[in-house]
């Protein structure tokens, strides 16, 4: 109800037939002001649209003048103190264990893993970006120290009390995984083919659009092969339910922004304007994996296809 494709992609069209589509071949400076600009006409044009269109198309326009909103979480105000932005993070990745999100997020991205290690005939050097307390970078880690994948993981973060936490856990449970402190939107500071496939799970709701756009774009820059960010998908029942479980543990800043967070996942128009983008290309795909919202790219030549992410 909430993705308002109709709407949202007769705003993208307007733009764009007015030459009002970004292009990736800017400085970062610009590509994420240009970034940020289309997403805000877009969402003004989408508005208009569904007012024109009426009726079915209006009352998830009237839902989402009330539900989205542009507030930071708690989880990212600087001055929260490390220790309780550690506790939250953890509740995350426990939150994430309870309802298998975790296990699923493997799932999804076993396949692209295999794949680009047989292709390259060797470990698949995966980079988890905002990784926070690190629980999918360990649960991969897992996976290839049980012989399950082919792959090297790197988690990161911002936040160095995050990367320092989930480096400890790592060491204390064997777990073949490294973590280093890294700004998502600046991967020009990581060596040229250092990583193939990066990803993000669960957070590409605290980035602006044109931080999204950095992101996929310093991937390519990299060497990546393939890009892969999950999140939320946006709805009402997501939109209630966030909250809810997340208040199951315990603590109040988390449910918080547990209801913040549901309020700003994006809907699929949306990522698909961001990755074309940030590309200047169409080889990306968004798709629906409930609850999650799936988007997939690929650098390396081959056409970004569902078969890849089934890959057997």
């Amino acid at each position: 109800m909430l993705q308002q494709k109709t709407a949202a992609y007769e705003a993208i069209d307007t733009l764009r037939r007015e030459g009002r589509f970004p292009s990736c071949n800017v400085d970062p400076g610009q590509l994420e002001k240009a970034t940020d600009g289309f997403m805000a006409d877009m969402r003004r044009l989408q508005s208009e649209a569904a007012w024109k269109l009426g009726g079915l198309y209006l009352l998830p326009e009237l839902i989402q003048s009330v539900l989205r909103t542009d507030a930071g979480e708690l989880m990212d105000d600087p001055s929260l103190p490390a220790g309780q932005k550690l506790r939250m993070t953890r509740a995350l990745g426990r939150q994430s264990g309870m309802l298998q999100l975790t296990e699923s997020f493997v799932d999804l991205l076993s396949p692209i893993i295999t794949e680009l290690s047989e292709r390259n005939g060797r470990d698949t050097r995966v980079l988890e970006l905002a990784a926070g307390a690190g629980s999918l970078s360990l649960a991969l880690g897992r996976a290839a120290m049980d012989g399950q994948l082919a792959c090297r993981v790197t988690g990161t973060d911002i936040v160095e009390a995050y990367t320092l936490a989930a480096q400890q856990d790592a060491m204390q449970e064997g777990i073949p995984a490294e973590f280093r402190t890294l700004d998502a939107c600046r991967m020009d500071t990581l060596e040229q083919g250092s990583a193939d496939l990066v990803v993000i799970a669960q957070s590409l709701h605290h980035f602006s659009p044109g931080q999204l756009a950095l992101m996929i774009h310093g991937a390519k820059e990299a060497g990546a092969s393939a890009f892969i960010g999950l999140d939320g998908y946006r709805s009402l029942l997501l939109a209630a339910g966030v909250p809810l479980v997340a208040a199951m543990q315990g603590i109040w800043e988390f449910a918080l922004d547990g209801l913040t967070s549901a309020r700003k996942f994006y809907t699929e128009p949306e990522l698909d304007a961001v990755a074309e983008i940030a590309t200047a290309g169409r080889n990306h795909l968004v798709l629906t994996r409930w609850p999650l919202t799936l988007l997939f790219v690929r650098f390396d030549g081959i056409r970004a296809t569902e078969a890849s992410l089934e890959y057997a």
